[in-house]
């Protein structure tokens, strides 16, 4: 195991975490239990001056229990790539200030620093759209911002959803049903009349037996899901809509889809990633910062932030023999 080791989190207010289960509070556990020194940043902390990247950042301790879990000490100022890594843990939106925030983070890649997941891949791999690559592991899927053409995928299916392209936790996300009153308003709605693009998808009944969320560590796929079952009337299975979540072991058809996505993810230095899947589908593929640690570990007792931790372990290690060499 390296010592000495330095490791930047990009997250939210740390305030206002909830321990129970944040997974990025579990990756701070996983840093610091293996005697890495660690670093809290926020966006607004980032700035660059004459070429080099710099933070404002706090040296942190975490503790895992509900209040009292953190300590931060005074802020310092200097380059972020003096830091070994930084884990970019930002909730969307995915607004133009995150977009900038990834400027940053790629021009200190470029000056040493490992940023997990790469600033370029989280850029352009938009969680839903990022979908359409694999249309063969697909419901069908319709990108658009035109209403008239939803209106005709509405009476080739029947039955779709239809969410915005950069939504989390389930947010502004509609069935529709042919004949459905409401369409008029919900496409309205969404698309902004006319002027914002939306993802639309055919409605797939088996969430009901759980959107399960399969979580991807550098390509190797934890072998357990969590099934987010909906609450009773309630067309969303996310935990944030209130949707219960139930272990399950990956199917077979589950760990093929893994397996097709993982050179693609791995090509992208995308190293922790949150595929949501119903049935057999792939609706999703989380690579902003993908949740449901604390929930699976909890469930298997497992570590999965330190298989993490391992993973950029071995990335580390791998590029200090490349320099030596």
């Amino acid at each position: 195991m390296m010592n000495n080791m330095y490791i930047g989190f990009i997250t939210d207010p740390i305030e206002a975490f909830n321990t129970k289960k944040d997974s990025s509070f579990a990756m701070m556990l996983a840093a610091q239990a293996r005697g890495w020194m660690l670093y809290y940043m926020q966006q607004k902390d980032l700035y660059v001056r004459d070429g080099i990247v710099y933070a404002d950042m706090q040296a942190l301790q975490v503790k895992d229990q509900l209040n009292d879990y953190y300590q931060i000490d005074e802020s310092i100022t200097q380059p972020l790539h003096q830091l070994d890594a930084v884990l970019m843990r930002k909730d969307p939106p995915f607004d133009m200030e995150y977009i900038y925030s990834t400027y940053l983070l790629e021009l200190a890649a470029k000056q040493g620093l490992l940023v997990v997941n790469r600033a370029d891949s989280i850029r352009s791999a938009n969680e839903k759209f990022f979908t359409t690559e694999f249309p063969e592991y697909c419901p069908e899927t319709l990108v658009t911002r035109d209403i008239q053409r939803i209106k005709q995928f509405i009476k080739e299916l029947g039955h779709i959803v239809v969410k915005p392209l950069d939504g989390m936790g389930g947010a502004m996300v509609f069935q529709i049903k042919q004949g459905d009153p409401n369409t008029n308003v919900i496409l309205e709605t969404i698309t902004q009349y006319g002027t914002q693009t939306i993802i639309a998808q055919r409605f797939l009944p088996e969430y009901k037996q759980g959107d399960k969320r399969i979580l991807i560590i550098n390509g190797k796929p934890f072998p357990h899901a969590l099934a987010r079952i909906p609450a009773e009337g309630e067309g969303r299975a996310n935990l944030a809509a209130g949707g219960e979540g139930l272990g399950v072991d990956l199917s077979d058809k589950e760990f093929e889809i893994c397996e097709r996505l993982t050179p693609r993810l791995q090509e992208m230095g995308l190293m922790f990633v949150g595929l949501d899947v119903i049935g057999d589908y792939i609706t999703e593929i989380n690579v902003t910062s993908p949740t449901c640690i604390r929930e699976l570990d909890k469930l298997y007792s497992a570590d999965i932030a330190g298989l993490l931790m391992d993973e950029i372990e071995i990335v580390l290690q791998n590029t200090m023999k490349n320099r030596q060499q």
